[in-house]
């Protein structure tokens, strides 16, 4: 991809993804992602029902009636989004790579993050940390990383995901709200380092996969390679008995994905490359709220 198809695209990213967060995730994001803490607003009179351990004595002293103190969230979280760069994100039979879509998921959780004055930093990575960027502010950061999301060429197309939030573990010394964004094909099993990294942090599964990961379409004889491996064989779809193990295969996988990330307590959602990426978010959302 030259230059100037990638400056096209990344504005047709950007004015896509801005809109979303704009209208859309505003309040949404808002509510679901909570700050650090609470700080100190104001005071005001006394109210039935206010807790008494809110009174500000001083206050209350000068004017001779109580006087609580008002607090408000932090509103300031750092936001990071890992990545999976590997050789399976560059597959799709639908109208988007699973590339292209984790790239405009990822765009409008950045741009929703800046409305809320929040700081964005990205990890990309296979089976390995292929770039590391500390998080930042501004639109000019988040186009930034778009154009990376886009262009990157990783060293390796293999993925392991404990390697990548292992990173995070040690790398976001503070906590954060840390996104992971994958197909989750992988074989290495990554419990425990997903386990400590949400005691530490706020890490939330995004699964992004293409239909044709849990059902083969019956057209004969066909070449498949594996694009992390490079291995290639010749399977026959017109054999249900095969397309219906492939079927089983990835049940199985789902159902052992999900019984990870509900045992490490980390709320997650799945999106195919044909479906509405916007309804899936909104879901995950709301069910954080």
């Amino acid at each position: 991809m030259d230059t100037s198809d990638i400056i096209k695209k990344v504005r047709k990213i950007e004015i896509k993804a801005r809109g979303l967060s704009s209208n859309i995730f505003a309040g949404q994001y808002h509510s679901a992602f909570k700050g650090r803490g609470m700080a100190f607003s104001e005071v005001r009179e006394y109210q039935y029902g206010d807790d008494v351990r809110d009174i500000d004595w001083n206050v209350t002293a000068r004017f001779h009636k109580p006087y609580v103190k008002v607090f408000e969230e932090e509103r300031e979280l750092t936001v990071m989004l890992l990545i999976d760069v590997s050789g399976s994100q560059d597959f799709g039979t639908q109208k988007l790579m699973k590339r292209d879509m984790v790239t405009e998921i990822a765009a409008t959780i950045a741009f929703s993050a800046i409305q809320n004055n929040d700081k964005i930093g990205v990890v990309f990575f296979s089976d390995k940390v292929e770039k590391y960027i500390p998080p930042k502010k501004g639109r000019k950061h988040i186009l930034y990383i778009i154009r990376e999301m886009l262009d990157f060429q990783p060293e390796s197309k293999r993925t392991d995901v404990a390697q990548a939030v292992e990173f995070l573990t040690s790398v976001s010394k503070r906590r954060c709200t840390a996104f992971l964004l994958s197909d989750f094909y992988v074989r290495q099993d990554f419990f425990q380092q997903l386990t400590i990294a949400n005691r530490k942090h706020d890490l939330v599964a995004i699964q992004v996969y293409d239909k044709r990961a849990k059902e083969l379409p019956d057209v004969g004889l066909m070449k498949i390679v594996d694009a992390e491996t490079g291995y290639e064989q010749y399977i026959d779809t017109s054999s249900k008995k095969l397309r219906d193990a492939y079927h089983r295969y990835w049940n199985t996988h789902q159902i052992r994905l999900k019984e990870t990330f509900a045992k490490c307590n980390v709320d997650n959602v799945s999106v195919a490359t044909d479906e509405d990426y916007v309804k899936a978010l909104m879901g995950l959302f709301m069910q954080r709220r």
